[in-house]
């Protein structure tokens, strides 16, 4: 009931915006896989207090970002910062970027599998070279990040054989054992009920994600889509966001 009232609030600022809307509005959101879990479900809550419909498209950020660059039509786009910046200098998006959420790197098994000791760099490392097969992303910030992190680790030789750069997402490739162990961000492990969360990279070589939203230059429901925006970092999605697997700002 807090939730509720909590968003009804939010909508309620944001009524001035919407105000001159003669009917509902439609926006397309362009969002890195990293944010679905949050957007799957607090886009349906926005749907439901606005009466506005919100489509979602979902791939690693830098598929989204080459299909903006290609024309793709968007009326908000969720990406990693890096991305955004890159966007908004291009002047493809408003400059005015907001953080949504980020994310740090976890290690994921099948559901049941023993679960390897990741307690420390060293422990870490062992697992790793211990494992029959280790899958991530290649597109991804997470993967661009962890093959640095092997050849800073001095194992990138070593994992070359086992390691799986995969078209999907690390965590349903756990899930269905494709993988022994799958490195994405937590909040792409979390959503698989046959992956397990061994826990995240130790402290000190975790690496987060920062992931912000704008508005699209050419978007026609500007006011629509930073209504979805405030409402993505009202108090009521903060408590979604921590429990997707993330941390928001």
């Amino acid at each position: 009931m807090k939730t509720q009232r909590a968003i009804l609030a939010i909508v309620g600022l944001a009524l001035p915006l919407l105000a001159a809307q003669a009917q509902a509005a439609e926006i397309k959101v362009l969002a890195s896989t990293a944010v679905k879990t949050v957007l799957e479900e607090l886009g349906p809550q926005f749907e439901k207090a606005t009466e506005n419909k919100v489509i979602l498209t979902f791939a690693p950020a830098a598929v989204l970002k080459t299909q903006i660059d290609q024309g793709a039509a968007f009326d908000v786009a969720i990406l990693t910062v890096p991305l955004t910046d890159g966007l908004a200098s291009a002047g493809k998006i408003d400059p005015t970027r907001t953080a949504i959420a980020h994310a740090g790197i976890g290690v994921a098994i099948h559901k049941g599998a023993p679960k390897p000791n990741i307690g420390t760099t060293e422990a870490f490392k062992s697992a790793l070279l211990k494992a029959q097969s280790i899958g991530f992303t290649a597109a991804g910030a997470s993967g661009v990040y962890l093959k640095s992190l092997f050849d800073k680790l001095a194992i990138a030789d070593a994992l070359k054989p086992k390691l799986k750069l995969l078209p999907g997402g690390a965590g349903e490739a756990a899930a269905n054992g494709e993988v022994e162990i799958g490195l994405t961000q937590i909040s792409e492990i979390l959503p698989y009920a046959n992956a397990e969360l061994v826990g995240p990279l130790p402290a000190d070589i975790q690496s987060y994600t920062y992931f912000s939203a704008s508005v699209s230059a050419a978007s026609k429901e500007v006011d629509t889509a930073k209504v979805f925006i405030k409402f993505l970092t009202a108090p009521a999605a903060l408590p979604v966001i921590k429990a997707k697997g993330m941390e928001p700002g």
